[in-house]
């Protein structure tokens, strides 16, 4: 993380030196206010806070490039900046209805109550105005289930706050690179002691999600950040509620044999439906 006097131009750095009497027309293109103040105290991080969190209304926010794309959002890497210090944090966000693809969103969203029929309705219709709600829908499910598994434990990225269809959350470093992201659990390759540990991890957080009554719904190796010794599990939009969704065992089940079939094939004997069978025993 850099330091906020190292850096000099407001033109062209993250960050502004000497006294910090910023005008609106002075911050670059890929620089903003943070909107930590201007939202509402449910859209902030759960306590307690970690210490990085920036919670200075002067603060400012740089965009320093894209780090991950996908099918329903993209991530970029943003440093948040005050007088005295700056964080790295991930921004998760929705892309605009016309650029979407929410592939099985329905099986994932069963279950799943909306407030206005009106919305309801247009969801259902798939129009523009349903388009925007449901980029809101995703987003805020996201955000809800970030801050539960977070409180009860779960190694999920610390969820900073949300603002309309973006998600600030906690930038999983590769311990063993500085500034790089960790690596997904597919591209690791860890020794016998780091595999195992990985698989006790794995479970631990697959009974605490189970005990809640929640399967992941979209587990796999490419959700999962091997940050040094400690796993870390990303995208959860789907998050599937296992008593209302009609789907939910299945997913459940599909997760089991999507990580079961990683580790097996780096030479740790687990079975799927032993695990599937603790986590049924743990929901229940």
């Amino acid at each position: 993380m850099s330091n906020v006097s190292d850096l000099t131009d407001p033109t062209n750095s993250s960050s502004f030196p000497y006294g910090w009497n910023i005008l609106d027309d002075q911050l670059a293109e890929n620089q903003r206010w943070s909107t930590w103040t201007s939202i509402e105290a449910g859209m902030r991080g759960p306590h307690p806070r970690p210490d990085y969190v920036i919670e200075d209304a002067g603060a400012i926010d740089t965009e320093l490039g894209l780090l991950k794309t996908g099918k329903e959002a993209d991530v970029f890497l943003i440093e948040r900046a005050s007088t005295e210090r700056s964080t790295i944090l991930a921004a998760k966000r929705y892309r605009s209805p016309d650029q979407r693809l929410f592939h099985r969103s329905t099986d994932y969203t069963e279950g799943r109550q909306v407030r206005r029929s009106r919305d309801q309705r247009a969801l259902e219709k798939k129009t523009t105005y349903g388009k925007t709600i449901a980029a809101a829908q995703w987003a805020w499910a996201e955000w809800t289930s970030l801050c539960l598994l977070w409180e009860k434990g779960v190694p999920v990225p610390y969820p900073v706050q949300i603002d309309g269809t973006e998600i600030l959350m906690e930038f999983i470093e590769d311990p063993d690179t500085e500034g790089a992201a960790a690596p997904r659990l597919q591209q690791a390759r860890p020794d016998r002691e780091r595999l195992e540990e990985y698989w006790h991890q794995l479970v631990e957080a697959m009974l605490v999600l189970a005990s809640l009554g929640f399967a992941h719904g979209d587990l796999s190796p490419y959700n999962v950040l091997a940050a040094g010794s400690r796993l870390v599990i990303i995208d959860l939009p789907q998050l599937v509620d296992l008593a209302a969704n009609p789907h939910g065992m299945e997913m459940l089940e599909r997760d089991c044999r999507n990580m079961c079939t990683w580790f097996n094939a780096r030479g740790l004997k687990v079975d799927d439906g032993e695990l599937f069978a603790e986590l049924v025993a743990a929901a229940w």
